[in-house]
């Protein structure tokens, strides 16, 4: 899995880029302060950075270019600077893309694994070979036990979502957000007709398989081999 470093001071920022990167099959590792940031990478493999440009401790464009003195790690700058001359500047200095708040966890998502692609960093989202799913992300199909799915858009996102993770268990906005659904209020038991309608998809590949389960009060969890 490719390795995310998320430097941004806002938790509630930061913690839609961890679930929606996570949903997509990345790992994540998220620290506050620039400094800190340029410690990490100096200890860690990371394969891509998501860097916000306003930080308490020092300018995103500042941490960027002390990167770019060693390393070439490909950078995300996230930022509420919206001028062109701002973009030209981050780009200018080594940025790879560029994302102005307020901006869609999705669009991130989608822009970090161009990035990946272009680097070479980002593998087929392949399962091991004793694995019963394999996902194509870039058809945007998933194959169970061998047979390909005949899934949704939101069918999709929501088995991807749970196969990426086994046994970790998702609460229904959670799976709201990964399939791109609204999360307001009367939307959440949208969740249970579309994991109802994968049961009946997965049953009648395999009538015996129930995969999907279900954690009264919490969620739902993809368990291997069930």
């Amino acid at each position: 899995m490719p390795h995310i470093l998320i430097v941004e001071d806002e938790a509630t920022i930061a913690d839609t880029l961890v679930f929606a990167l996570n949903a997509d099959g990345h790992t994540t590792h998220w620290t506050l302060l620039g400094r800190d940031a340029l410690d990490y990478v100096s200890k860690n493999t990371v394969d891509l950075i998501v860097l916000d440009v306003g930080l308490p401790d020092q300018n995103g464009f500042e941490v960027c270019k002390t990167l770019r003195r060693t390393s070439e790690i490909p950078v995300l700058f996230l930022t509420a600077r919206a001028a062109e001359i701002d973009r030209i500047v981050g780009l200018e200095i080594g940025a790879d893309d560029y994302v102005v708040k307020p901006f869609s966890p999705r669009e991130v998502a989608a822009r970090v694994r161009n990035i990946l692609k272009r680097s070479g960093s980002l593998r087929p989202q392949i399962p091991p070979a004793e694995s019963e799913f394999v996902i194509d992300a870039d058809r945007a199909l998933i194959q169970y036990q061998g047979t390909p799915l005949n899934l949704t858009p939101h069918e999709y996102h929501i088995l991807a979502c749970l196969v990426r993770r086994p046994s970790q268990v998702f609460s229904r906005d959670q799976l709201l957000d990964a399939a791109g659904i609204s999360t307001g209020a009367g939307y959440a038991r949208n969740i249970d007709t579309h994991v109802k309608d994968l049961r009946a998809k997965l049953g009648t590949t395999h009538a015996e398989a129930d995969p999907i389960r279900t954690h009264r009060g919490f969620g739902y969890s993809y368990q291997p081999g069930a």
